[in-house]
């Protein structure tokens, strides 16, 4: 059974600002190309085949970290969330037209007005997974907080109708092993970063 190393992209200003982000094409920060900077990708992740969403704020992650020509894969890209692109969540909990109270306790079934639910996400991620099993991995691959969160969902059955089985932080790689039908299981969460050293001019 091989695997694959999830990494999220660093911070941008939605970010900071809370907003929702999804398929919209934000950039890194300057405050998040500076995070990602003081970081390298752990000696055993470097001679994997690396993969990319389209979109910028992981390509430019992937760059930071020294991998410049990543494969990329639409499957990767963020969960679309349609209308609510842009909003604030919290914002949204409080505006009553939205009933996202009722909308949330679906779970996997949640899903914005014109978006993606995480059961849609985790089947776009099966289906490519299951392409990769036979020469491809094992894999890095650089994506977003949606899709990692649909993969942990994947590996432990976790119907997002409560809290997350295991506490992820964000700035770190999550891996899993993937089977021959791309089912995953949990091989190691919260693997740190390694830290740049400050002579170091990568």
């Amino acid at each position: 059974m091989s695997w694959i190393a999830f990494i999220r992209h660093g911070p941008t200003d939605w970010n900071a600002e809370k907003r929702i982000q999804g398929h919209s094409d934000t950039p890194l920060s300057k405050t998040g190309r500076a995070i990602v900077a003081t970081r390298s990708l752990p000696l055993e992740f470097e001679p994997c085949k690396h993969f990319s969403s389209p979109l910028l704020r992981a390509r430019q992650t992937a760059a930071i970290l020294g991998v410049n020509e990543p494969e990329l894969a639409p499957e990767l890209v963020e969960m679309c969330w349609g209308e609510w692109e842009g909003y604030d969540l919290n914002d949204l909990r409080e505006d009553s037209r939205w009933n996202m109270l009722e909308n949330e306790s679906r779970g996997l079934d949640f899903q914005p007005p014109g978006g993606e639910s995480p059961r849609l996400v985790q089947q776009r991620l099966t289906n490519w997974l299951k392409t990769l099993v036979v020469d491809t991995l094992p894999a890095v691959a650089f994506t977003h907080k949606g899709v990692i969160r649909a993969a942990l969902s994947l590996a432990t059955g976790w119907d997002m109708q409560t809290k997350p089985p295991h506490k992820l932080q964000w700035e770190c790689v999550h891996q899993f092993f993937v089977s021959d039908d791309g089912h995953l299981s949990i091989k190691q969460l919260n693997i740190p970063l390694t830290p740049n050293d400050p002579g170091d001019n990568k």
